[in-house]
Protein backbone atom coordinates (compact mmCIF):
# COMPACT_ATOMS: atom_id res chain seq x y z
CA UNK A 1 0.00 0.00 0.00
CA UNK A 2 1.31 3.79 -1.07
CA UNK A 3 0.18 6.73 0.79
CA UNK A 4 1.03 10.49 -0.69
CA UNK A 5 0.84 13.01 0.35
CA UNK A 6 0.69 16.90 -1.62
CA UNK A 7 1.72 20.44 0.01
CA UNK A 8 1.06 23.39 -2.41
CA UNK A 9 2.02 27.13 -0.78
CA UNK A 10 2.62 30.25 -2.29
CA UNK A 11 5.29 32.41 -1.62
CA UNK A 12 6.25 35.81 -2.56
CA UNK A 13 9.91 35.18 -2.21
CA UNK A 14 12.08 35.40 -5.40
CA UNK A 15 11.83 31.64 -6.90
CA UNK A 16 15.25 31.37 -7.32
CA UNK A 17 15.80 32.09 -3.21
CA UNK A 18 13.42 29.58 -2.59
CA UNK A 19 14.76 26.85 -5.12
CA UNK A 20 18.45 27.60 -3.17
CA UNK A 21 17.07 27.36 0.09
CA UNK A 22 14.86 24.08 -0.89
CA UNK A 23 17.84 22.32 -2.54
CA UNK A 24 20.41 23.35 -0.39
CA UNK A 25 22.31 19.82 1.71
CA UNK A 26 24.84 22.68 3.28
CA UNK A 27 22.38 25.46 4.47
CA UNK A 28 19.93 23.23 6.31
CA UNK A 29 19.99 24.37 9.78
CA UNK A 30 15.93 25.82 9.27
CA UNK A 31 14.92 22.38 9.24
CA UNK A 32 13.60 21.71 12.65
CA UNK A 33 13.82 18.14 12.01
CA UNK A 34 16.84 17.34 10.96
CA UNK A 35 20.39 17.06 12.99
CA UNK A 36 22.77 17.03 9.70
CA UNK A 37 22.87 16.28 6.20
CA UNK A 38 25.93 14.24 4.80
CA UNK A 39 26.67 14.57 1.32
CA UNK A 40 27.56 10.56 -0.39
CA UNK A 41 27.76 12.00 -3.63
CA UNK A 42 27.65 16.08 -4.66
CA UNK A 43 24.59 16.46 -6.79
CA UNK A 44 23.14 13.00 -6.89
CA UNK A 45 22.73 11.11 -3.26
CA UNK A 46 22.99 12.26 0.37
CA UNK A 47 21.45 11.02 3.76
CA UNK A 48 19.74 13.26 6.25
CA UNK A 49 19.48 12.58 10.11
CA UNK A 50 16.46 13.39 12.00
CA UNK A 51 17.01 14.82 15.54
CA UNK A 52 17.13 10.81 17.16
CA UNK A 53 20.15 10.49 14.34
CA UNK A 54 17.84 8.25 12.53
CA UNK A 55 19.45 8.33 8.17
CA UNK A 56 17.07 8.52 5.25
CA UNK A 57 19.05 8.07 1.99
CA UNK A 58 18.22 10.16 -0.84
CA UNK A 59 18.74 9.91 -4.48
CA UNK A 60 18.15 12.74 -6.84
CA UNK A 61 16.50 11.96 -9.91
CA UNK A 62 15.27 14.88 -11.48
CA UNK A 63 17.48 18.87 -11.30
CA UNK A 64 15.92 21.29 -12.80
CA UNK A 65 17.28 24.72 -11.32
CA UNK A 66 13.52 26.98 -10.08
CA UNK A 67 11.66 24.44 -12.13
CA UNK A 68 11.90 20.72 -11.01
CA UNK A 69 13.65 18.81 -8.25
CA UNK A 70 12.66 14.97 -7.74
CA UNK A 71 14.08 12.17 -5.66
CA UNK A 72 13.81 8.68 -4.37
CA UNK A 73 14.32 7.93 -0.88
CA UNK A 74 14.85 4.90 1.31
CA UNK A 75 15.55 3.99 5.00
CA UNK A 76 14.93 1.03 7.30
CA UNK A 77 10.79 1.67 7.59
CA UNK A 78 9.72 3.28 4.11
CA UNK A 79 10.74 3.88 0.58
CA UNK A 80 9.28 6.27 -1.89
CA UNK A 81 9.44 8.93 -4.39
CA UNK A 82 9.36 12.98 -3.73
CA UNK A 83 8.92 15.82 -6.45
CA UNK A 84 9.16 19.07 -6.02
CA UNK A 85 7.33 21.69 -8.98
CA UNK A 86 8.10 25.53 -8.54
CA UNK A 87 6.34 27.80 -10.65
CA UNK A 88 6.24 31.64 -10.97
CA UNK A 89 3.00 33.93 -12.23
CA UNK A 90 2.66 37.73 -11.50
CA UNK A 91 4.94 37.72 -8.78
CA UNK A 92 3.91 34.84 -6.64
CA UNK A 93 5.80 31.78 -6.11
CA UNK A 94 3.66 28.16 -6.37
CA UNK A 95 5.79 25.14 -4.58
CA UNK A 96 3.63 22.32 -5.23
CA UNK A 97 5.48 18.62 -3.49
CA UNK A 98 4.16 15.50 -3.72
CA UNK A 99 5.56 12.51 -1.73
CA UNK A 100 4.90 8.63 -2.66
CA UNK A 101 5.50 6.06 0.30
CA UNK A 102 5.51 2.56 0.69
CA UNK A 103 6.01 1.79 4.50
CA UNK A 104 8.09 -1.64 4.37
CA UNK A 105 6.88 -2.84 7.68
CA UNK A 106 3.22 -4.62 8.19
CA UNK A 107 2.99 -2.38 11.41
CA UNK A 108 3.67 0.86 9.96
CA UNK A 109 1.14 1.29 6.58
CA UNK A 110 -1.27 2.83 9.28
CA UNK A 111 0.35 5.75 10.21
CA UNK A 112 2.76 6.44 7.07
CA UNK A 113 -0.46 8.90 5.55
CA UNK A 114 -0.47 10.96 8.76
CA UNK A 115 3.26 11.03 9.44
CA UNK A 116 3.57 12.15 6.08
CA UNK A 117 0.95 15.35 6.30
CA UNK A 118 2.98 15.89 9.70
CA UNK A 119 6.18 15.99 8.08
CA UNK A 120 5.33 17.94 4.96
CA UNK A 121 3.59 20.83 7.48
CA UNK A 122 6.75 20.81 9.82
CA UNK A 123 8.81 21.29 6.45
CA UNK A 124 6.36 24.16 5.58
CA UNK A 125 6.25 25.58 8.80
CA UNK A 126 10.16 25.76 8.71
CA UNK A 127 10.19 26.68 4.86
CA UNK A 128 8.10 30.28 5.79
CA UNK A 129 9.77 31.08 8.62
CA UNK A 130 13.24 30.75 6.83
CA UNK A 131 11.83 33.10 3.85
CA UNK A 132 10.17 35.25 6.69
CA UNK A 133 6.91 34.70 4.96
Amino acid sequence: MMATANMKAEFKTDISKIWEVVTSCTEYAWRSDLSKIEIVQEGKKFIEYTKDGYPTEFTITVFEPCKRYEFDMKNDNMQGHWCGVFSEENGIVTIDFTEEVYAKKLVMKPFVSMYLKKQQAAYLADLKKVLGE
